[in-house]
């Protein structure tokens, strides 16, 4: 089939984009700093064409329509954004804040969704201020703040590009019809390792209990990706209709690997610094984490989806209860609902972008990218993957319980 001519570019900084990715690299030139500095090179003048443009008047007012200081708080994961070369900027952060003249404070403070949750929880049950005015929690987590009042309803008149979302993602069972949450990005949860002490690889969960990995493992503190991807080798789809035995089966397993001392430590996001340190060899770890490790480790690490299947999880933007610019916090939202952002940031964090048009954009720039399964998915990809079932409040408690029992959280 002939492909479809797409439309002439007219956004000035995708040709920006476009011309730099067309341009003789120098030597040296990573992907990674060779984008940012494409992004940087169109300027904020060109952002502010995309209509994310500075407010007259400037003052804190202003810019924002809550009448709040002129500052939005987020909090992230790590490696969840794109960065510069040095790891101490933000390139698409900065051009925001030229364009915008909101200042953002991004902190990666989350290392995972329940140690997160306990710093906050009884600010946002008195509706106080947490210090963040936007979040980035996984699907569950997300559907506990809303079901708890803990997360302010959006104003989608101020995320007109929210209209970008991927269609499979703009109606969620835990926010029917995106009231108070957007997607930030998707991802896969699986098996990973280290090339240079594991040649062979791995390709199944049962796997990692091979004698000689004793000590060497580590699995994700996160209980659905964890207990998601024991279950599916267990031959039990998470998202289907188990219960209580099959739950028990895989926390029992569990449990035998981590009382055995067979896996080392449950980690969050930091299983990433024993990877690169060897302190871990082979872990359950997130798709877009070992893509990222690969750009400043000599492509070391290898992710796969186990045989069985591996976990798709999201992870949404909300404005928790008590933050005082909401409005500012919409602004940044509807910038990184642009294809074009969206695309810088995929090309970076190597997750699942929620943006239609990102993909096309990324084509534009990094072909190689546009056809990467872990961050453009076909149906072949996703049909490997399952998303684990959404759980009553009573069996969030109890499983949720029993899992951080498990691991001594």
């Amino acid at each position: 089939m002939t492909a479809a001519r797409r439309p002439p570019i007219t956004d000035p900084r995708v040709r920006a984009l476009v011309a730099a990715a067309r341009a003789p690299r120098g030597a040296g030139l990573s992907r990674r700093s060779f984008l940012a500095g494409a992004l940087g090179a169109a300027g904020a003048a060109a952002l502010a064409a995309c209509g994310t443009g500075p407010t007259p008047g400037g003052g804190a007012g202003a810019a924002n329509g809550s009448g709040s200081e002129n500052l939005v708080r987020w909090a992230n994961w790590t490696l969840y954004l794109d960065q510069d070369d040095s790891g101490t900027s933000y390139p698409t952060l900065e051009a925001f804040q030229e364009a915008s003249g909101i200042t953002v404070r991004y902190a990666e403070d989350i290392e995972d969704n329940d140690s997160f949750y306990g710093k906050v929880q009884g600010q946002l049950a008195n509706g106080q201020d947490i210090g963040h005015d936007l979040v980035t929690l996984t699907d569950w987590m997300a559907a506990r703040l809303i079901r708890l009042g803990y997360a302010q309803e959006l104003d989608r008149s101020r995320i007109p590009n929210a209209e970008n979302i991927l269609p499979n993602l703009a109606d969620v069972d835990f926010d029917p019809g995106r009231t108070h949450s957007l997607t930030w990005q998707s991802g896969f949860g699986g098996l990973a390792w280290d090339t240079t002490k594991l040649p062979n690889g791995l390709g199944a969960v049962s796997d990692l209990w091979a004698p000689e990995l004793a000590g060497r493992v580590e699995v994700l503190s996160e209980m659905r990706d964890t207990i998601g991807l024991i279950m599916l080798d267990q031959g039990v789809d998470p998202s289907g209709a188990w219960g209580d035995d099959e739950f028990g089966a895989a926390v029992a397993l569990l449990e035998d690997k981590i009382s055995s001392g067979h896996i080392r430590q449950v980690r969050g996001n930091s299983y990433t610094q024993d990877l690169v340190s060897g302190d871990a060899v082979a872990v359950i770890g997130w798709s877009g984490d070992i893509t990222a490790l690969n750009y400043e480790n000599d492509d070391r690490f290898e992710f796969r989806i186990p045989e069985a299947g591996g976990t798709l999880w999201s992870d949404n933007l909300l404005v928790p209860v008590g933050s005082p610019n909401k409005d500012g916090a919409e602004s940044l939202i509807d910038y990184y609902y642009d294809p074009e952002v969206a695309a810088q940031v995929a090309a970076w964090v190597n997750y699942i972008t929620p943006v239609q048009g990102a993909r096309e954009a990324m084509a534009e720039i990094d072909p190689e990218l546009a056809d990467d399964q872990l961050i453009f998915p076909d149906e072949d990809t996703l049909d490997q993957v399952k998303v684990f079932r959404s759980l009553t409040p009573d069996e969030e408690e109890r499983y949720n319980g029993q899992f951080l029992d498990v691991i001594g959280a």
